[in-house]
């Protein structure tokens, strides 16, 4: 793995990863993804090693930032010049993904500043996933015309109420004190307090991981302002039974909130809200595998919309990263346009396996 993008250490009885492209908030790469593969396979079977720690490097220093999702310009780049690494990506993400969520050892995420997309994939399964006052969390993806992947599905329809359905549609950020309501999060620090924490957990002799887990939780402080979202307004306007449904809701509410939320599910691609309120729905009644081959077929179709015509350059998603990150003209032309033009028999083939069973390439995941 290159110093650059990674590092990677064993300090005391602590495998400690540090997240190293700042610059990019801590966007991952394939090297980064193969990276922090390599060493979590390899802690798993050293004695040497009881627990895990992750966290990002900030443009400031260590923490700051956690990791800011996939590197979107290497999607759009991969996808118009037909680069097969863009496969690649999104098979050993989301393997990463499960390899974390079973890790047979404590794996400690220390989530502060930006957490999103794929940081969340790397996040989530952690068995102390912490925040501080600078977390900002969200799962964006469709304001680039994908879905909220890596395990989206299954740990956003987990959330309280109709929470999940909420953030997978608007792609909101949300902070620490609704991140650990929303069950995204097991505790809060300061964020002053990382840095001591980090060189604490590489100098002390734990003699398990359990202990190493108990230290941390008995550094978390309380939290316990009350919910900044309208969880009562939220459970009621998002379990509609379609998208469109929950804007004629949104739109019978006429709160402020209502209608800045209205507005800003007609900015997402149509046709992906379509997709992913379908995909949170049937993720709830899933196990974590899957949810994972799920999202592994979803993305094959968002990068290349078969039954609809629509090669990867022409895709939501190529589009999507196009508006934001290439051109920036933040005008990502859609198809449909509107959230009343999406039928079912667009949004249904992006349910059905590219792959036999035999021969997916998450099929090895239990």
């Amino acid at each position: 793995m290159a110093e650059t993008s990674i590092r990677a250490e064993v300090r005391g009885r602590m495998g400690l990863i540090t997240l190293n492209r700042p610059a990019a908030l801590n966007a991952l790469s394939l090297e980064m993804i193969r990276g922090l593969t390599g060493a979590l396979l390899e802690w798993a079977q050293g004695p040497q090693v009881f627990a895990v720690a992750i966290r990002g490097e900030g443009k400031e220093g260590p923490c700051g930032a956690f990791c800011a999702g996939g590197d979107i310009r290497f999607f759009h780049r991969a996808a118009t010049q037909g680069d097969p690494a863009l496969e690649d990506f999104f098979t050993e993400e989301y393997a990463l993904n499960h390899l974390i969520h079973t890790y047979s050892k404590p794996y400690i995420a220390f989530m502060d500043g930006v957490v999103m997309g794929g940081g969340m994939g790397i996040s989530q399964g952690a068995s102390l996933r912490v925040v501080t006052e600078r977390t900002r969390m969200a799962m964006p993806e469709t304001a680039i015309g994908l879905f909220p992947d890596v395990g989206g599905g299954f740990f956003l329809s987990r959330c309280p109420g109709r929470i999940g359905e909420y953030l997978a549609l608007t792609g909101q950020v949300i902070a620490a004190r609704d991140a650990v309501r929303a069950h995204l999060a097991d505790g809060y620090m300061l964020s002053g307090q990382l840095g001591p924490i980090w060189e604490t957990l590489a100098q002390t002799p734990f003699e398990t991981g359990e202990a190493v887990e108990h230290w941390i939780a008995t550094r978390f402080i309380a939290n316990g302002d009350a919910f900044t979202l309208d969880v009562g307004k939220i459970d009621s306007i998002f379990a509609a039974d379609t998208v469109s449904d929950i804007l004629v809701r949104l739109q019978d509410d006429g709160s402020d909130w209502a209608k800045t939320t209205g507005e800003l599910l007609r900015k997402r691609s149509p046709l992906m809200l379509h997709v992913v309120l379908e995909q949170v729905r049937r993720a709830r009644l899933m196990g974590l595998a899957d949810d994972l081959r799920m999202e592994r077929d979803l993305v094959r179709h968002c990068f290349n919309t078969a039954h609809l015509g629509r090669p990867g350059p022409a895709s939501e998603t190529v589009e999507g990263v196009r508006a934001l990150a290439i051109d920036k003209d933040h005008s990502p032309r859609w198809s449909p346009a509107r959230i009343e033009d999406v039928t079912a028999d667009m949004v249904q083939p992006f349910f059905e396996s590219p792959w036999p069973a035999h021969a997916h390439p998450l099929r090895q995941l239990r």
